[in-house]
């Protein structure tokens, strides 16, 4: 296909469609005269996941680049590419060095000991957790620190229910697009019904009837 039938099917215009060749991000069409190329459905396919990565995964075209990188090294297992996307996704919230976030650190050190989890402590995800529980009990709320094996144990099945659905794939292209979805939109999704969770919880605990219609309303 031609440049603008390859814009009309994937919805990337042609300006940006150029952008992203010149930045490496997509392969250039095959040259079939001096000014005109052609594309095949792999370019609607890369097209589509540097959509994903960038609207989704809120990744920045520096990012994108290196998962894109790693997806086209055939000499890169599964479980790496998948790191190397999950990794640039986690976003870090910046937590002030101190007593509380030192440990905090032992802390998420100690829980994937004692769960046996076979993730680093200082990974980009155990870097965010250390800083949640250094802030709670910089606002007073360490007690809530309690609960983390509760949520741990809550983010057990719903972390096999994510790679169930990952496992489904099998071009890396699917994979990382399904780890990017998984991780954004599958918290977005966990949360609400968290928060739906705890509307019932309150109903049933404190409001009745009346609870729930002023909750669920």
């Amino acid at each position: 296909m031609r440049i603008g039938e390859l814009s009309r099917r994937s919805g990337v215009s042609v300006a940006t469609i150029k952008f992203y060749v010149r930045e490496g991000l997509l392969p250039p069409g095959e040259l079939t005269s001096p000014n005109q190329a052609s594309y095949d459905s792999g370019h609607e396919r890369r097209l589509k996941l540097i959509r994903a990565l960038l609207d989704v995964g809120g990744l920045s075209l520096s990012a994108i680049g290196d998962v894109l990188r790693t997806i086209d090294d055939p000499a890169q297992p599964v479980h790496h590419v998948l790191g190397v996307a999950a990794k640039r996704i986690t976003a870090i919230e910046g937590s002030e060095p101190g007593p509380e976030l030192d440990d905090a650190r032992e802390e998420v050190a100690e829980l994937l000991e004692r769960r046996g989890w076979r993730v680093e402590a200082r990974s980009p995800a155990g870097e965010a957790l250390a800083g949640v529980l250094a802030a709670l009990r910089r606002a007073g709320h360490g007690g809530f620190c309690e609960l983390l094996d509760d949520y741990a144990s809550a983010a057990e099945p719903v972390a096999r229910a994510d790679l169930d659905y990952v496992g489904r794939r099998v071009a890396r292209e699917d994979l990382v697009e399904s780890v990017v979805v998984g991780t954004v939109l599958g918290e977005a999704m966990f949360s609400a019904l968290r928060r739906l969770a705890h509307v019932d919880a309150s109903a049933r605990a404190y409001g009745g009837e009346q609870g729930k219609r002023d909750g669920g309303g």
